[in-house]
């Protein structure tokens, strides 16, 4: 197995999207690329700890390549609004790919390449090595899966969901 930590905006929305994947065995929420160890997310949303919202995705590279999952991951968000996803703002939400190996380091610089191939504006995805994980607190996992009628489920991360379940339909677990 191995892990790919990325975030772009809400982790509730990468989650929702990844957990339905071919080979991917984990998703959990939590934050990375900050200063302050072991965070909450109340911290976190203040903006002032440096940290992201991510998702850490343990998969199987057997089944599913670390590429497949950068192609998913430009996908389902924009990679050219600097610290938004939408209606979120502030640098937890930025956009940024966490790398543990030289290898994933090459991979994330490919993918930004090719997906820039695809937007108008510039990609502003930071390409960063891991330096640690902290998970979210219990109640963020599988908020998606708990909570889909909830409005910002709805409204968006459903809409994430479907456009990825059209454009990966082949990886999608059965």
């Amino acid at each position: 197995m191995a892990l790919a930590t990325l975030a772009g905006g809400c982790f509730w929305c990468l989650e929702a999207v990844f957990q339905q994947l071919k080979g991917v065995s984990k998703v959990s929420s939590g934050y990375a690329g900050g200063k302050r160890p072991n965070p909450t997310y109340e911290q976190v949303c203040t903006g002032a700890t440096g940290h992201a919202e991510v998702v850490q995705i343990e998969f199987d590279p057997a089944v599913i390549s670390y590429r497949d999952l950068l192609d998913v991951f430009f996908t389902i968000h924009d990679p050219t609004t600097l610290n938004q996803q939408g209606a979120d703002t502030g640098t937890q939400y930025r956009s940024a790919i966490f790398f543990q190996s030289p290898e994933q380091q090459r991979d994330a610089n490919e993918a930004v390449a090719d997906a820039q191939k695809t937007w108008d504006d510039p990609i502003v995805t930071e390409i960063v090595p891991l330096a640690q994980f902290y998970p979210a607190e219990e109640y963020h996992k599988d908020y998606y899966l708990r909570n889909p009628n909830q409005g910002y489920c709805r409204v968006v991360i459903a809409p994430k969901v479907a456009k990825a379940r059209q454009r990966f339909f082949e990886k999608l677990k059965a």
